[in-house]
């Protein structure tokens, strides 16, 4: 298995490695742990060939400009936590698959021989498809707006009562409610044009470029996630600058929607007062604003609440005196639209 997996025997120490690829050892060694590699002796002999090769392939990458010596940890480090995690889950399907039908070891190395291959392709087809993803809307912002800084709103969607909850269910009880989760959460926010950032057990990290797709995420979520037998789910969304680097986002407006959620109740969607700026105009909606909090980090937070409005939006209709006077009041507060420019291109 050892063999399969590595591309040929472990022959070489950490040093050997160096020397052979024309990388320093020190480089190689701060690759290594960035990779998320625990340390090897210099006189372990634990490389391969494959080891060997992968180091050329980057020294080439780094002379070819695509990556150069400041970044390179960085991006080892965001491929190494993304593949670790891929790998315990292929890891613990190949183990079901042994429970399932028990036998030699050899069954292992059999197993393996036919399902890496195939993983292999769907990994590389996948890939390409981001990338070509990627590229669509790097060429469509056009040369001047290719940053890493752009205008997102950002997501965050949580099961409330996660922790208490999971105490009293087995362990493949909460792996199926995580996976059911985790499923609609990547379905839902593909379906609205969105990208799942990261998720972590009982929460999740999205963002989408314009307003009205992250509402209808932050909207849909909790309805189509209610059931008796799972815990509420509750999002909170911001809209403003953002630094996508490696994979990840970085920016206040994660904090702030990180915070939102924390604040809103069970099946409720809270936004900031940009994000609800962007919905002036939008009829499928109703914004009003709530009492202001302080949180860790925003004194006088002004939380906003988001909800669909009922029935089918038609310009002009009747929604009483009451939901009049709050829609004028909201308006006054946000900043009437612009009758002849009702939509903000950052909303649709």
């Amino acid at each position: 298995m050892d063999r399969l997996l590595l591309g040929g025997p472990r022959r070489w120490t950490r040093l050997e490695v160096a020397q052979r690829s024309g990388v320093d050892p020190a480089r190689t060694q701060r690759l290594w742990r960035a990779l998320g590699f625990a340390d090897v002796g210099d006189d372990d002999e634990v490389f391969t060939d494959a080891d060997v090769e992968a180091l050329r392939a980057l020294g080439a990458l780094i002379d070819s400009g695509f990556v150069d010596l400041d970044t390179e940890a960085s991006i080892a480090r965001a491929m190494g936590q993304s593949l670790s995690r891929l790998a315990d889950w292929q890891t613990d399907m190949l183990a079901a698959l042994l429970r399932e039908h028990p036998g030699e070891p050899v069954d292992a190395v059999r197993a393996a021989e036919m399902l890496l291959p195939l993983m292999r392709d769907v990994q590389d087809y996948v890939w390409r498809r981001h990338l070509s993803a990627n590229a669509e809307r790097l060429l469509a912002a056009g040369p001047d707006d290719a940053t890493d800084r752009r205008e997102l709103a950002v997501g965050f969607a949580d099961l409330v009562g996660y922790t208490s909850r999971s105490r009293g269910m087995g362990g493949r009880e909460l792996g199926a409610m995580v996976e059911d989760f985790e499923g609609l959460t990547a379905d839902l926010v593909a379906r609205h044009h969105g990208r799942v950032v990261k998720t972590v057990g009982d929460g999740v990290l999205f963002t989408c470029t314009t307003a009205v797709d992250a509402v209808e995420i932050g909207l849909r979520l909790p309805e189509e996630w209610a059931a008796a037998d799972r815990p509420p789910l509750r999002v909170g969304a911001a809209f403003g600058p953002v630094l996508t680097r490696l994979g990840d986002v970085y920016s206040p407006v994660v904090n702030l929607a990180s915070r939102l959620t924390s604040l809103a109740r069970p099946s409720t969607l809270l936004v900031d007062q940009d994000l609800a700026r962007l919905l002036r105009g939008v009829r499928a909606y109703r914004v009003r604003p709530l009492r202001r909090v302080s949180v860790r980090g925003y004194d006088h937070l002004q939380p906003w609440l988001v909800r669909r409005r009922p029935g089918t939006p038609v310009p002009g209709e009747d929604t009483g005196p009451f939901e009049d006077f709050l829609d004028d009041y909201t308006d006054e507060v946000l900043g009437s639209p612009d009758p002849d420019h009702p939509h903000d291109p950052r909303t649709t």
